[in-house]
């Protein structure tokens, strides 16, 4: 019960209420980019204009590049979300989402000058709710949640069971 006491109960409730809700939206969007049968990442990555455009370029060059990242990106989403939700190696997690998500954010960030033919559900001046989300996972990386409440706890008094 002793490590508990590091966060109040509101503030890990709080923190895995985050991890929850941003693994919740992850694994959607995976599951909606694999059940839709003509999704492709080359939409998004045809609007790239900042410093990832020339990989942006690349990968769309070619097809076989293309289909490995949309199969990374999907499955991605859909681990990242697994394992944010059910708390399970979730510092990882949110560590490699927020690495997702800046890659996103850098490939379309909002910013003055850079004009999309896609139009955004919001109006952003540098930051976006994609940055927002990827510095929230970098927080519950660093504020990790999912000793205390998640599978990773369970694994933890396992091993400690198994080793006694």
């Amino acid at each position: 019960m002793e490590r508990y006491k590091i966060w109040t109960k509101t503030q890990l409730s709080v923190l895995v209420s985050l991890r929850f809700l941003i693994g919740w939206h992850l694994l959607y969007e995976g599951l909606s980019k694999l059940l839709s049968p003509n999704w492709s990442s080359a939409g998004f990555l045809s609007e790239s204009k900042w410093v990832l455009q020339g990989m942006a370029e690349w990968i769309i060059g070619n097809s076989h590049v293309l289909a490995v990242a949309d199969l990374l990106n999907t499955w991605g989403l859909i681990a990242i979300g697994i394992g944010l939700i059910v708390g399970l190696y979730a510092r990882t997690a949110a560590f490699v989402g927020a690495g997702l998500l800046l890659v996103y954010y850098l490939n379309n960030p909002p910013l003055i000058g850079l004009e999309y033919s896609i139009p955004n559900e919001g109006n952003y001046l540098v930051v976006s709710k994609t940055l927002i989300e990827a510095v929230t996972l970098f927080l519950l990386a660093v504020f990790p949640t999912s000793q205390f409440v998640g599978l990773d706890a369970l694994k933890i008094n396992f091993r400690k069971n198994f080793n006694n």
